[in-house]
């Protein structure tokens, strides 16, 4: 079984959630909650990262314990130049949604992976970081939620 792609691949999409958030928590210190609590969801994130490149040794990875994730896009690029803070605040919730859903996903692919693969501990491991990245996904959709009608209001 080709465990070492979705573990690379689960690796990548990890670290860029953790960038993700990293980059959230210093763009809005100002907003007590956004700013606490993607301090909170990126340590999820940050052990995510450190357990699968423990895991990846075992498949033949060198994967960063870091989490150095590839420089991405800027999420607000989209807005123009010198959007409102509100905005900035929305297409940021926007685009933590994108990615923990992306890294959500590719828990799933791990979690049936290990399952098919008859290793439990894989399996269990997969299942608790994919129910923390749900919750991720989760808060970052409330958010937006909520951000939406402020951000386009006025």
């Amino acid at each position: 079984m080709k465990l070492d792609l979705v573990i690379r691949e689960l690796h990548r999409a990890e670290s860029e959630l953790l960038d993700v958030l990293r980059r959230m928590v210093e763009r809005h210190a100002s907003d007590h909650d956004t700013h606490h609590v993607a301090r909170d969801l990126a340590i999820w994130s940050r052990r995510h990262v450190l357990v699968l490149a423990q895991i990846g040794k075992e498949h033949q990875l060198d994967l960063d314990p870091e989490g150095a994730a590839e420089p991405a896009d800027e999420p607000v690029a989209w807005l123009g130049p010198d959007p409102a803070p509100p905005l900035v605040l929305l297409a940021d919730y926007r685009h933590l949604y994108r990615v923990a859903s992306g890294a959500y996903l590719d828990w799933t692919v791990l979690a049936q992976s290990a399952q098919a693969a008859r290793l439990p501990e894989l399996l269990d491991l997969a299942q608790q970081c994919q129910a923390e990245t749900e919750r991720q996904m989760r808060w970052a959709k409330s958010r937006l939620t909520d951000a939406a009608p402020q951000a386009f209001a006025g």
